[in-house]
């Protein structure tokens, strides 16, 4: 049994968008009302924008999962601070790398989202490789 069943096939809304965009490590793109919607000159970019606006039903069902996933990994890491603090309790020892584990296991699903809709991530997915223009 597929994990998308019950998920919606509506469009992406404007906040889904936002996270994908985030998540796919690409900045803010701001208002339209500005008039210059400035995703249109970079190509990486107008991809997932087309993308964004162009899937199927199944995969936005499919998005929508990676979406589900994301959230709380996200929110992990944030919550894993409350321990940073304690390196023993009672019999309890603290992950020494659970900051660092969380990231790479949010940044192993950031990376599947990219690659799902065939782009590459922003430069914040990309190891500190730089861009020389």
């Amino acid at each position: 049994m597929s994990g998308t069943v019950g998920l919606s096939t509506d469009i992406l809304s404007e906040g889904e968008k936002m996270d994908i965009r985030r998540f796919c490590g690409y900045p803010a793109i701001g208002s339209r009302e500005g008039n210059q919607e400035s995703w249109r000159f970079f190509q990486v970019e107008g991809a997932l924008e087309w993308r964004m606006n162009c899937l199927s039903g199944a995969e936005l069902q499919q998005i929508r999962l990676y979406l589900s996933q994301l959230y709380p990994l996200e929110n992990a890491i944030t919550a894993s601070s409350d321990n940073l603090d304690t390196a023993r309790a009672a019999g309890w020892y603290h992950n020494g790398r659970e900051v660092q584990d969380r990231v790479m296991l949010f940044t192993l699903w950031r990376r599947r989202l990219c690659a799902f809709l065939g782009v590459t991530g922003g430069l914040e997915l990309q190891d500190g490789r730089a861009i020389v223009v």
